[in-house]
């Protein structure tokens, strides 16, 4: 959630909400059983004096900027459903909200309540979600906040009378025609158990451990192993050990008379198909049971037991994993059936529980590779580079501020306030020198001022969710609705302006003079000017929210530039003579400013769109409608097109002239990017597009290049990446088919939304010295960090302690896991045996030195092999 709350912040600093860092709203939880499968969660939240949150019903629309609503949200699962709607509590009012436009608006103050019945099909599994809500007071609203919770319900004691209660592999309870006692409501109170009618065993709550004689709770163990049988044909083997007089039931039982058979689920894959039967071998005995109504059943009177299953695989880097499902039961008792997860890794011939985290109840997994770690820092081949440039990286970022700096100096709302500053400076003071000085402090105040806020954004969200904002799906559908919103206003149909109750309020303080009275001159600039600097605040931050520094980096280069004629200008008031004067020419800035923020907005829907694949903006579209707004633009510099603030264009000056020109000039450019490219089956890519344009692969015009179809009927992941080359997009198929065929590998750790990854994808690997490594003498494997596929089920990673729910998560992981690494792109090279080659790579330009860090690992994996063929040879 740490990036949705980096965008609502982003979001209300555009609109001039600058947030505290305060937490008026504190939430507890509760839950209740209201009947033998549903339960009411209560949510109740604590709201400090003068603050409010909102209700989730509302009655404005979705296309009305209002506060976010309170919203309950839970992680799916089949283990429980929702059951009717979401209920508040009576203290729910309706007012007209001054903070958005006197919308009216429903809200809690003090307290809200929020209860959800839920119907439990599963009690052994949690019920988690979160909660996201808004708080605001009378002048600020705080960024929308999510916080976490988890319910662990038990199933409620039931009396029974004769017979024992048999329980599905959901844990849902199901009643005999007689009915049975039980123990479970007298562990619970100090009253003597109810009796139990002779010779029927008890049915134990599997969540009541106090119930069960000599709080033996696991009476069996299972353990698992795996053999290959032939080529393809493997046998799996289930293990279960026990004793003390307690039974397991045979596969062949009818769970619909008596005790729940022991069964085998495995989890459906294209990987492997089962082969036959589970067979079963053990101390078996079948007849009539007295303790089921004389049901015949067969149970294992004795371990150890074993079941065997044979499966034939396609892939043997892939696991096979499931649950079995069982029942045990003694002379006098029955534990309700328990699921035992397991997973098999053939090619590591390895097997065992699957490990579920006690705190989430999610499957548990650790995604280190040991020689992968060890050899990260001391790579095997002594050549490479260092990973990752980042000082490069931040000084770009400051250079994209200061360059939007100038831009906001030649805007209509500070160009005008630059001469009437400085004559005030050099006018007011005693002398020229303290002139100067209170000039200097000025631009100080500034870039303290822009500073703060661009520490406050990294301070608050830290570099995970600044790195995971630049490719989250909704955060960059926002950003695109945004940046069209700062167009239409450049255009010159409404302006964003901050409440002027501001602006009075800092005008005040600024008459008191002094140190202060000059840091809220520059204060009163920062608002008065947002109409302008706003939307190119807001574009610059969002282009570095991929670094922790970013936003500090980006601030500092853009106040640098903002404040720097101030200081110049008030050492050397004869420059001033130089400027040209105010006038229409502004306001044409404001409009080509415009036509870029439209051009980028399209930027960010495309990124959503290869993230979430819809398909809505493929490569032709996105480069037909940039080459409609570059031709608009140019149609606007030559005076063809007028907005409302436009005045008649008479004559065109020798500038607009220049960049009328100069804008037909990259309109022809851009159109240059529908030429076909004939080596790589595909278009031309533009270098000056690289991370703007989609992928020229993603295109709905051209005739799609197919993947070697039998290698990828043996590894489903398979296919064509960039510049369509073969790649693997799961790791543990990529190293499978590398051992295979004893190849290198080159993992590319990539992103849909990675800008850096489309350069070196679209101007390195295109290149011959280059491209011909990479086809023929590495396994190229492409992990997509931000890939929004679901994986089958949610995981918990053991090192991170973080849930991953989908395949972009998992990749994430193994990437920070291994490397300690989270920005991309990040190419390594490892051996088959998975011991890294040589020093990893970052993104760097230049064809001929990722030759050279390519030939550096080829060049080691073959000493390795020359070392392994010599140690072979001795034996």
């Amino acid at each position: 959630m740490k990036h949705y709350l980096l965008l609502s912040s982003l979001l209300f600093f555009f609109l001039g909400a600058f947030a505290q860092m305060e937490n008026p709203v504190t939430w507890s939880f509760e839950s209740k059983m209201v009947s033998d499968t549903e339960a009411e969660l209560v949510f109740k939240a604590k709201i400090e004096e003068g603050w409010k949150t909102y209700s989730p019903n509302q009655s404005y629309g979705d296309d009305v900027f209002g506060p976010v609503p309170t919203g309950i949200f839970f992680d799916e699962g089949e283990h429980f459903e929702v059951a009717g709607a979401l209920q508040e509590s009576s203290n729910r009012k309706e007012a007209k909200e001054p903070l958005f436009d006197d919308i009216v608006v429903a809200y809690f103050k003090k307290s809200a309540t929020f209860t959800q019945r839920v119907k439990v099909k599963d009690f052994s599994k949690p019920i988690t979600g979160y909660v996201e809500f808004m708080a605001c007071d009378e002048e600020k609203c705080l960024p929308p906040k999510g916080v976490d919770f988890s319910f662990s319900l038990s199933a409620p004691a039931e009396k029974k009378e004769a017979a024992p209660e048999k329980t599905d592999r959901t844990g849902a309870v199901e009643k005999n025609n007689t009915s049975s006692t039980t123990a479970v409501a007298a562990a619970e109170s100090e009253e003597e158990p109810p009796a139990v009618a002779e010779g029927q065993p008890m049915m134990l709550d599997a969540n009541d451990a106090a119930a069960k004689p000599g709080n033996m709770t696991d009476p069996v163990s299972w353990s698992f192993s795996s053999q290959a049988l032939e080529d393809d044909l493997y046998e799996l083997t289930f293990t279960a050990d026990f004793g003390g007089g307690w039974t397991i039931y045979s596969q062949q039982t009818d769970e619909n008379d008596g005790p729940i058979p022991t069964a085998f689920n495995f989890e459906p894959a294209g990987h492997y198909e089962l082969v036959g039967q589970t067979t079963e071998e053990g101390k078996l005995k079948s007849g009539p049971d007295p303790y089921f109504n004389n049901a015949v059943v067969s149970k294992f009177v004795d371990g150890p037991v074993t079941f065997r299953q044979q499966i034939k695989v396609a892939d043997p880097s892939q696991p096979i994993t499931g649950y079995l499902t069982y029942m045990a039961c003694d002379d006098s008792q029955c534990l309700p059936p328990a699921d035992v997860d397991f997973s098999f890794d053939l090619a590591k011939g390895e097997a065992g529980v699957a490990k579920i985290d006690p705190n989430t109840g999610l499957k548990a997994i650790d995604q280190r590779v040991p020689s992968i770690r060890e050899t990260y820092t001391s790579p095997v081949g002594q050549c490479g580079e260092e990973a990752v440039a980042r000082d490069q990286s931040l000084l770009w970022t400051f250079v994209l501020g200061f360059a939007g700096g100038l831009l906001a100096l030649l805007t209509p709302c500070v160009f005008p306030m630059i001469p009437l500053t400085v004559s005030f400076f050099t006018k007011s003071s005693k002398d020229r020198s303290s002139g100067i000085r209170n000039a200097l402090i000025y631009g100080l105040s500034i870039i303290v001022i822009y500073v703060s806020i661009g520490l406050l954004i990294t301070g608050v969200f830290g570099a995970s969710a600044l790195n995971t904002l630049s490719t989250d799906w909704i955060a960059n559908t926002l950003f695109f609705l945004i940046f069209v919103v700062f167009a239409i206003s450049f255009f010159g149909y409404f302006e964003i302006t901050l409440p002027s109750s501001w602006t009075n309020k800092s005008d005040a303080m600024a008459d008191r003079g002094g140190l202060i009275g000059i840091f809220f001159m520059a204060f009163t600039l920062a608002l008065v000017s947002f109409s302008c600097t706003g939307p190119i605040i807001g574009s610059a931050l969002v282009q570095s929210a991929t670094s922790s520094m970013g936003p500090f980096v980006v601030m500092l280069g853009f106040s640098t530039a903002l404040a720097l004629p101030f200081g110049l200008f008030a050492a050397f008031p004869g420059w001033l003579n130089s400027l040209p004067r105010s006038g229409g020419w502004m306001n044409s800035v404001k409009v080509v400013l415009g036509f870029l923020e439209l051009a980028l907005a399209l930027k960010f829907l495309s990124v959503a769109d290869m993230t979430m694949g819809w398909g809505i903006l493929p490569y032709e579209v996105f480069m037909a409608a940039w080459v409609l707004i570059f031709g608009a633009m140019t149609a606007y510099l030559f005076g063809f097109i007028r907005f409302p603030h436009d005045s008649p264009v008479k004559k065109l000056s020798a500038t607009r002239g220049t960049f009328a020109f100069l804008s037909l000039a990259l309109t022809v450019y851009l159109a240059s990017g529908f030429m076909y490219n004939e080596e790589n089956k595909s278009y031309n890519a533009l270098k000056l597009m690289s991370g703007l344009a989609p992928p020229t692969a993603y295109n709905i015009l051209l005739d799609k290049v197919e993947a070697d179809q039998d290698i990828k009927s043996k590894y489903p992941s398979f296919t064509k990446c960039a510049n369509n080359l073969d790649c693997f997009k799961v790791y543990e198929e990529g190293v499978a088919y590398a051992k295979e065929h004893d190849m290198p590998i080159l993992l590319d750790f990539t992103g849909y939304g990675c800008v850096n990854c489309r350069k070196t994808e679209e101007h390195i690997w295109v290149k011959d010295i280059v491209k011909n490594k990479l086809e023929q003498d590495f396994v190229l494997i492409s992990l997509y960090v931000d890939e929004r596929k679901p994986l089958k089920e949610q995981l918990f990673s053991v090192p991170q302690q973080e849930k991953l729910r989908n395949v972009g998560n998992l990749w994430a992981d193994f990437q920070i896991v291994n490397f300690e690494q989270n920005s991309q792109p990040l190419y390594v090279m490892i051996s088959p045996d998975e011991q890294v080659l040589a020093a990893p790579r970052g993104y760097e330009e230049g064809a001929q030195d990722y030759a050279e860090f390519l030939e550096c690992g080829l060049n080691t994996f073959r000493e390795l092999q020359d070392v392994e063929r010599e140690t072979l040879g001795n034996r």
